[in-house]
């Protein structure tokens, strides 16, 4: 199995299956749910800019850098999109992201399993050395949950990126990386098996 082969991860709560254009009518359904395509710090698809971003991920799985998965609920209900990218197979290291769910699923176990399986993979499948996620500094929300992952600040890439979003356009992003290497999945693994199972209030 190569970084970029197609393949079905599933949960309890949610399925990872491969990115296909069939999806999008659910994802622009997703993507309403909360207007999330506003949200001047992050780059998710307009409802009309989806047919695009599909192929868009669709092109970068041809070319070696990208595996494209539509995320599903428990009914099979395509709530959002996530993406093993920025492959790098000669030195086992993938990145987690190009992540967004619908809003009624966010903070939930579904976001948590979704880690799970895609963490579960690049460790015990592709024998990744390190697992890397990224996000704007001004993200808090993400922020927060790439630490409740396990994951570890490595730094801040300042003056990172040009941002394009409509509302601040020219603004410059600050980009925090954060990662997860192979020798503390083992904890990582069990600390996001413990979320899974404990009782939520």
């Amino acid at each position: 199995m190569t970084f970029t082969t197609d393949t079905t991860l599933t949960g309890q709560h949610a399925q990872l299956v491969p990115l296909r254009p069939a999806h999008h009518d659910d994802l622009v359904e997703a993507v309403r749910d909360g207007e999330l395509w506003k949200l001047w710090y992050t780059s998710v698809p307009t409802p009309e800019g989806m047919a695009a971003e599909i192929e868009r991920r669709l092109g970068l799985q041809k070319t070696g850098s990208m595996l494209p998965f539509a995320v599903l609920d428990a009914s099979g209900k395509a709530v959002g999109m996530t993406t093993f990218m920025n492959i790098d197979a000669a030195n086992r290291r993938v990145e987690i992201g190009s992540t967004w769910y619908r809003t009624a699923v966010q903070r939930s176990p579904l976001n948590t399993e979704c880690k799970r399986l895609l963490l579960t993979h690049a460790f015990e499948t592709l024998d990744c050395i390190a697992v890397e996620f990224r996000t704007h500094f001004f993200n808090h929300q993400s922020r927060r949950g790439i630490e409740r992952l396990g994951a570890k600040l490595d730094g801040v890439l300042r003056s990172h990126q040009i941002n394009r979003h409509p509302d601040a356009q020219g603004a410059l992003r600050d980009t925090c990386v954060y990662s997860i290497v192979a020798t503390e999945w083992p904890t990582v693994k069990a600390h996001l098996d413990y979320q899974l199972t404990r009782p939520r209030t």
